[in-house]
């Protein structure tokens, strides 16, 4: 699967605050006569207060681009970045369409971009606080056992990644849980109230979980579809490994040296 850079997203996302910019000044515009009849001070007051929240969505913006270079930033910024990102979501991938970039490539690089975010904030979470969410689509189609929502019903057979995701529930004690949906999915995150999510699916679902369950920190991993959408899907275990460990804050030298013991 090829890798989306997050800029593409960034851009667009820009290309979108312009155009709400100029939406919203043309609605002042043309409300002024009414606004100044109910008082003549109100389209200033108005008008200042957009400016405001126009001036902190655009500084959130900057943020985002010191944050793709490297460079820190408030953390006022880091959160209320997300929040414009999130409003801003909707418009963004209809001018992609406009100019050509499917919608899932738009999906992939928010995607990419809201990671930066959270990783940005350097959060860590007990372990069991932690829950990684993924679609049963990622169990073996064939398999008889019911896993959902308990994944210890699962035989580690090997024969999909469900058995991976088992083991580091047993090495960590993270939580893990596979749903059917995002009405499922909303029930386990309620039901379990973690501090922070790692969630594995496609470009659509990551990106309506990761609006769904805002503030809630989120880390998204891609699943991979050789055999289509929906079916025998697969992921990238030491890559979701790698993820786990950074998100509970365990050192990659503790790790070593617990499995050479």
């Amino acid at each position: 699967m090829t890798r989306t850079k997050k800029r593409l997203f960034l851009a667009l996302l820009l290309a979108s605050f312009c155009l709400a910019v100029l939406a919203a000044y043309g609605i002042w515009r043309v409300s002024l006569p009414g606004l100044a009849s109910i008082s003549q001070y109100l389209p200033w007051v108005l008008g200042v207060l957009a400016a405001v929240v126009g001036l902190a969505a655009l500084l959130s913006i900057l943020g985002m681009v010191l944050a793709l270079l490297g460079l820190p930033t408030l953390p006022v910024f880091q959160s209320f970045s997300w929040t414009v990102a999130n409003w801003l979501f909707p418009l963004a991938v209809r001018i992609g369409r406009l100019l050509d970039f499917e919608k899932e490539q738009v999906e992939r690089s928010f995607i990419e971009l809201s990671n930066q975010l959270v990783k940005m904030r350097k959060l860590t979470v007990p372990a069991d606080r932690l829950l990684i969410l993924t679609p049963h689509c990622l169990q073996l189609e064939s398999c008889p056992h019911k896993i959902t929502r308990e994944i210890f019903n699962c035989k580690e057979c090997g024969a999909c990644p469900i058995s991976g995701l088992v083991g580091l529930a047993k090495k960590y004690g993270v939580r893990v849980a596979v749903v059917t949906g995002g009405t499922l999915a909303r029930q386990v995150v309620k039901g379990l109230r973690p501090k922070a999510i790692l969630a594995i699916a496609c470009e659509r679902d990551l990106t309506s979980g990761i609006q769904d369950v805002f503030p809630l920190p989120v880390i998204g991993v891609l699943n991979e579809r050789p055999y289509g959408p929906c079916c025998n899907t697969q992921v990238d275990i030491q890559r979701v490994e790698k993820t786990v460990r950074t998100m509970i804050g365990l050192p990659e030298e503790e790790v070593h040296d617990n499995e050479k013991r």
